[in-house]
């Protein structure tokens, strides 16, 4: 495998290069390392949006694309969908809302699936996202299953955190209220066609008040309805404000920490496989008086 040559060829744009390599990293083909050491720096930021699931974030990511690629800029969508734990391939698949931009020439999109991954991000996100960004989008949008950690999880990975939720969510979002109010760079209230949302947004609002003394910056909340492509001029305004103003300070180089923390561990796991696990669980289990903790201290 001529890594030097694949790389040579993403930088140029070539999307099945880009697809392939991505594939390669994945599976972790051999040697899969080398192409990520010749990466080089870039500048290219990421938009994070994440949500309750049902918030309507593959429409308004459809919506985002459609409002970007008339603007003349090239466009990257990562889509991390939930997986079966038994075959750790995608539940949803691919994303039917997004099917007219597929063979876009301004557009690349890909599904992963989350893969079994604790947090709700795909395991080789970081990898993926690095890829993308050598290919020289003007933009890239990942887009999580909105489950559990996976919130917080993408805080760490982008640089700007559009957090979606719909007027129906009132007991959700003060459940989550703790988590959001730190990642959230951005509030967009989907749906906001829909009965109360107007009383939904002051009180959104009122939540986050308590939070404006730790932002250096006011969240703005934006009412959106992704499907009439309602609002979408005036968020894609506020992330372009906000992904103008990030720039590097302490927390940036904390999320690097993590992701650098994130990948060694990846690196020291390797060898642990899960289906080897199921396995041996499975023997030890059948010859009775099965104890998680002696088993688990075998393998340390």
């Amino acid at each position: 495998m001529n890594w030097q040559e694949l790389l040579l060829q993403i930088q140029q744009g070539d999307t099945k290069s880009l697809a392939r390599a991505i594939s390669l990293v994945e599976n972790e083909y051999e040697g899969y390392e080398t192409i990520l050491q010749l990466l080089p720096a870039s500048a290219t930021k990421i938009i994070g949006i994440t949500g309750p699931p049902g918030a309507g974030k593959s429409t308004l990511v459809d919506s985002l694309i459609g409002f970007l690629t008339e603007a003349g800029k090239k466009v990257a969508v990562l889509c991390v969908d939930p997986s079966s734990p038994f075959n750790l391939g995608a539940v949803l698949g691919d994303r039917i809302r997004m099917s007219d931009w597929y063979t876009h020439p301004q557009v690349f999109i890909r599904s992963l699936a989350t893969r079994g991954s604790m947090g709700g991000l795909h395991p080789k996100i970081i990898e993926i996202t690095d890829l993308l960004k050598a290919a020289h989008f003007d933009h890239i949008i990942v887009e999580t299953v909105g489950v559990g950690q996976s919130e917080i999880e993408i805080a760490g990975l982008a640089d700007v955190t559009v957090v979606v939720v719909v007027p129906e969510a009132g007991d959700e979002v003060q459940t989550m209220k703790a988590g959001l109010m730190e990642i959230a760079d951005v509030f967009v209230v989907n749906k906001s066609d829909r009965p109360d949302a107007d009383v939904f947004v002051k009180n959104l609002r009122q939540m986050l008040a308590p939070a404006f003394s730790k932002h250096y910056h006011e969240v703005p909340v934006v009412k959106t309805v992704a499907s009439q492509k309602e609002g979408i001029t005036e968020l894609a305004t506020i992330i372009q404000r906000l992904l103008q103003k990030a720039h590097i300070n302490d927390r940036t180089f904390w999320l690097l920490a993590e992701k650098a923390f994130y990948l060694i561990e990846q690196k020291r796991m390797k060898d642990i496989d899960k289906s080897n696990l199921k396995k041996e669980i499975e023997a030890a289990y059948q010859r009775g008086n099965f104890n998680l903790y002696q088993f688990i201290s075998t393998k340390i």
